[in-house]
């Protein structure tokens, strides 16, 4: 997991096209037409707590490649909010349509834990969750050391969310890499 560099501008837009139809927020922070360079920097502020828009907090915005292909995407929060805390998680991520079921998504969340290792010092229990619906993210989750805590409905909600508790110290760290 790492921020695209500069002359990945192709492959990032590439990635944003076959993915924002159906998940619009693919790219946090990116407004079309935006600049690569300063939607990098934007991404390096926001990792350092810089020009957060209001509620929001310090977070880690990676890309998963394989070779130079962007597969997918995680945002790694490094504390929660009382939103995020509900139904948003320390770790959100998504995978390229055209990479899905592939074991991407089950890397991209290693690799993100890793990171929330270092970023997320104020606790060693990471809070992840998804759409009570969706079976592949469900999955995912377990995979990587998920614990289901509860399931959290609300008017606030299109559909229920499955909240898992992923406890730091108890992962192995061998983890399967994008391939």
């Amino acid at each position: 997991l790492r921020r695209p560099r500069e002359d990945e501008e192709e492959e990032f837009l590439r990635a944003h096209r076959a993915t924002s139809p159906e998940v619009p927020s693919f790219l946090h922070y990116y407004t079309e037409g935006m600049p690569f360079r300063r939607y990098l920097e934007v991404l390096a502020e926001h990792e350092q707590g810089i020009n957060l828009p209001i509620a929001h907090v310090p977070s880690s915005f990676l890309f998963a490649f394989v070779g130079a292909r962007i597969v997918g995407r995680a945002s790694i929060r490094h504390s929660l909010n009382e939103s995020l805390e509900r139904v948003g998680g320390h770790i959100g991520y998504v995978v390229v349509p055209e990479f899905r079921r592939q074991g991407h998504a089950t890397a991209i969340l290693r690799l993100a834990l890793q990171v929330a290792r270092e970023k997320c010092r104020d606790t060693r229990r990471i809070v992840v969750t998804c759409d009570d619906d969706n079976l592949g993210s469900i999955r995912t989750i377990e995979k990587n050391g998920g614990v289901l805590e509860n399931i959290v409905s609300g008017p606030d909600l299109d559909k229920p969310k499955r909240r898992y508790r992923i406890d730091l110290d108890l992962m192995l760290w061998s983890a399967p890499t994008p391939r």
